[in-house]
């Protein structure tokens, strides 16, 4: 199993809106060849973190991957049949969410992609990370 962190804007897709859909395509249209290509790695049972991102900037959910990455099916913003996405349900919301100036005072967390690559919506979590951001969040 691998870990990742996803990002949204509340205004357009929070957590809560993630929670009401319950499982189904990820959200957020990823036009970054990285984040792009992070999609294409994940597996059905990798689990992800749902980051609020511009207002709030804090870690609140936990997904759960539950497809294979497939073509972005949005004609109007995949021209090029070059982008992916997946399929993810909500799994609980972090009891305590992780705000990134959490992240950034945290000996382990600093170096996250979230920290260092701050425009890439899809990043990838080691399992260290993975097991503080869930220890700071209560879960």
């Amino acid at each position: 199993m691998a870990y990742w962190l996803l990002k949204s804007e509340p205004y357009k897709f929070s957590w809560d809106d993630q929670v009401k859909k319950g499982e189904g395509r990820w959200e957020k249209r990823v036009r970054n060849y990285q984040a792009r290509n992070n999609l294409a790695a994940m597996k059905p049972g990798d689990k992800g973190f749902f980051y609020h991102s511009n207002e709030g900037k804090e870690i609140v959910g936990i997904l759960e991957v539950t497809s294979e990455a497939y073509t972005d099916p949005d004609p109007t913003k995949n021209e090029t049949g070059k982008f992916v996405t997946v399929d993810v349900k909500p799994l609980t919301a972090l009891k305590n969410p992780v705000t990134l100036a959490d992240l950034k005072s945290h000996p382990v967390l600093s170096n996250m992609k979230v920290v260092k690559q701050v425009r890439l919506s899809v990043s990838p979590v080691t399992e260290e990370e993975w097991t503080e951001v869930c220890a700071l969040g209560g879960i």
